[in-house]
């Protein structure tokens, strides 16, 4: 009994120890196979060697296109109009009579005035005559010519407002839509239409502050309108004398011909505007730029490993970056499988040449 008893107790301990060595070894084995899991092999990228060119320096703006002239036709007297002589939508050209005002009453004051010039001038006369004969004083003389020259003032501000019965057009274009009908009472705060030059057509924008110093008048610019690919050029013709304070930009205005009239007022406008060239630039691909909260970064290849760089610009199309500060030519530009790397990491580099997609 005490045999069978040793036996069985042996073969447990044997048992227990068998489980236990293989507990460990496995133990062993796995701590190994961490440790080797640690090191992971290096990210493969492609880079570039950064070298300098001369760059092309563009930038793209927003802006409206406005009509040459623009101008609302309204009446400088009030009265009943009494003729409209053109239609709507149709060109005219300048001086051509628009509207006629009635002015039957300032008429009759006009006949009433010239009667009293008429009879002041004699009555100036008179005492002109009078007074080189002694007959009357020189005050009474005065009175007289005071008298004339009051009455003649009066009628010529009474043909004055006569004439501005006759509305006009102020220079060659196209007419509006109009506001009002013949037998209208209209007065100087009532618009009767609208009359717009557009043969040429005025382009306005702003530019930041900083290309400020590198736009010159007489500057050719390129633009397009939504829903037509057809680019118009226009020249600079109007730089505003002063940067505004609100928005830190300074406001352009260029000129275009609009002979077809593709070009409508109020339309937006797409521009590119060229500046200055930029001589021995460092231009780097942006797909090589990571954006941060306070800035940009890029990667360059530093024995083996990625190093993060700080990087300020200029300029950007878009294919490419003007970089001013943080590399310089001849480094080694990380272009690929720049989001996921962090400084300091392993890497393995293929170079490719700038021009390569």
């Amino acid at each position: 009994m005490k045999i069978k008893t040793i036996s069985i107790t042996l073969i447990s301990l044997t048992l227990l120890g068998l489980i236990g060595y293989r507990i460990s070894k496995n133990s062993g084995e796995s701590e190994k196979n961490d440790k080797k899991g640690d090191k992971k092999p290096p990210l493969s990228v492609t880079a570039i060697v950064v070298s300098s060119k001369d760059f092309s320096n563009a930038i793209s703006l927003s802006g409206s296109i406005e009509a040459n002239e623009n101008v609302e036709i309204r009446s400088e007297v009030s009265g009943i109009v009494e003729k409209i002589s053109f239609s709507e939508g149709s060109n005219v050209s300048k001086g051509q009579v628009l509207l006629k005002v009635n002015d039957i009453e300032l008429r009759a004051q006009l006949s009433q005035a010239l009667t009293k010039q008429k009879l002041a001038g004699e009555n100036e006369r008179r005492a002109k005559l009078l007074l080189q004969k002694e007959a009357i004083s020189q005050e009474e003389y005065d009175i007289a010519s005071a008298e004339f020259r009051s009455l003649k003032a009066q009628t010529q501000l009474i043909q004055a407002q006569i004439a501005k019965t006759t509305i006009r057009a102020p220079f060659s274009g196209k007419i509006g839509l109009r506001n009002i009908s013949p037998g209208t009472y209209v007065t100087p705060t009532t618009i009767i239409t609208k009359l717009v030059s557009s043969n040429q057509v005025k382009i306005s924008f702003s530019i930041p502050e900083k290309y400020a110093s590198e736009i010159e008048s007489k500057a050719s610019i390129l633009f397009t309108i939504p829903n037509n690919p057809q680019k118009f050029s226009a020249k600079i013709y109007a730089i505003e004398p002063e940067i505004e304070t609100a928005t830190r930009t300074l406001k352009i205005r260029a000129i275009a011909n609009n002979s077809n009239g593709k070009l409508l007022p109020g339309t937006f406008a797409t521009i590119e505007l060229s500046l200055k060239n930029i001589k021995d630039a460092i231009v780097i691909p942006t797909e090589a730029v990571v954006p941060i909260q306070d800035g940009k970064v890029v990667f360059i290849a530093n024995n083996g490993k990625a190093k993060e760089v700080k990087i300020e610009t200029l300029a950007r199309t878009a294919k490419d970056v003007v970089v001013t500060s943080g590399i310089k030519s001849g480094d080694t530009l990380l272009t690929s499988g720049v989001m996921a790397l962090k400084d300091e990491a392993e890497i393995k580099v293929q170079l490719k040449e700038p021009s390569e997609k």
